[in-house]
């Protein structure tokens, strides 16, 4: 009995953490060295906040040219001075990481991956891949002459309720998919308060690609490039519109692009003008729908049915359930690469936002045969 409540006493006296650590299945993974280059993304602090004292990784050096943002990162973090660079070749030749992780503007992507490739480090950044097609290109050329993993992080693909959507069109529950309705934004990164360095080329077309056009249209690209099994569209038209100039003067806030398949349709609503954020889809076949709400849960219904039923997505399989286990298990296990987060995916998105953005400025509809990957 002594013995029964003493290690009841030492269970409770554990964190969360230490049990996480001292568990079989975290004490036998070796730990992935990784690099963080860039601090300019507000997206880097939610990582760090969750992930820098896991287990899964160890976190060998942070590039960042601004030095004020490295001190930040320093004294917040608690990141002890040797693991701060300004340059990334530094970082990566005396530290060697495995692999890094992506926290720059999106212009910046191109010059990081080359660099990688070329030293052999394999790389996840945040969505989306590239400013133009012609970086895509050029990275899609790098990494592969490289021989690295090029991956891209999107929030929405860890979402249960996008792979429940997935399955039921592909185990063909409500027949081929005819269209597709996508949502993503938010009130717009001013208004939600999103840190001076990440507003500031967010609002650069060319650092950011566009506004609203290229910050979420890439979510609902990416999806329909997935759930259409890695289909091209055939045509891209896009409006975007400067709801807000008095803020953001130089990029789109508002953004819808229309993507048409030989047989399907796409709708991609982006947006900085939401009264909140979402992130949501809704997929109509030819025997019934599936729409996802938030995270976790889905609603359907189908052909013949009077009401629509609201369930719980079952949850993702690891290690494709979060950003950090699925880079670990790609980088050393040799898991298979997730096509939401491949590069094959991702240079197609480019090719979309690419000609979206054509689209939009031209006031004219693309055909994907237009878009040669000539410049922005």
């Amino acid at each position: 009995m002594f013995r029964f409540t003493a290690l009841v006493l030492l269970a409770l006296s554990l964190s969360p953490a230490s049990l996480l650590a001292q568990s079989p299945t975290a004490s036998t993974k070796p730990a992935l060295r990784v690099g963080i280059v860039g601090l300019v993304h507000g997206h880097v602090h939610g990582f760090l906040g969750q992930w820098r004292h896991s287990p899964l990784i160890e976190i060998v050096g942070i590039a960042e040219p601004d030095r004020q943002l490295l001190s930040q990162a320093a004294a917040r973090y608690g990141f002890d001075q040797s693991l701060l660079f300004t340059a990334l070749e530094d970082m990566i030749t005396k530290t060697h990481p495995q692999a890094v992780l992506v926290y720059t503007n999106t212009y910046d992507h191109r010059r990081v991956v080359e660099i990688c490739a070329r030293l052999g480090v394999h790389v996840i950044m945040e969505k989306p891949l590239a400013v133009s097609l012609d970086d895509a290109l050029a990275i899609e050329k790098a990494g592969h002459a490289g021989r690295i993993h090029v991956l891209v992080n999107y929030e929405t693909s860890w979402y249960a309720s996008n792979h429940a959507a997935y399955d039921i069109v592909h185990e063909r529950e409500i027949g081929e998919v005819r269209k597709v309705v996508v949502h993503d934004g938010h009130q717009g990164p001013k208004e939600i308060g999103v840190e001076p360095e990440f507003f500031a080329w967010l609002t650069d077309p060319n650092l950011n690609g566009g506004g609203a056009l290229f910050d979420f249209g890439c979510y609902g690209a990416d999806l329909m490039t997935w759930l259409m099994g890695g289909q091209r569209p055939t045509t891209v038209t896009a409006v975007t519109q400067h709801i807000k100039p008095e803020i953001y003067q130089h990029v789109d806030d508002e953004a819808t692009i229309i993507l048409t398949y030989p047989q399907a349709q796409a709708i991609i609503q982006a947006s900085w003008n939401w009264p909140f954020s979402r992130k949501d889809m809704e997929v109509y076949g030819q025997t019934g729908y599936v729409i996802t709400v938030q995270s976790n849960d889905i609603r359907m219904r189908h052909e013949g049915e009077s009401q629509e039923e609201q369930k719980t997505a079952k949850p993702i399989a690891a290690p494709y359930d979060n950003e950090l286990d699925y880079l670990r298990a790609v980088v050393l296990d040799g898991a298979k690469e997730d096509s939401l987060s491949s590069l094959e995916t991702n240079v197609t998105v480019a090719r979309i936002l690419d000609a979206a953005r054509a689209s939009a400025t031209m006031g004219r509809t693309i055909t994907l045969l237009d878009v040669t990957g000539a410049g922005k």
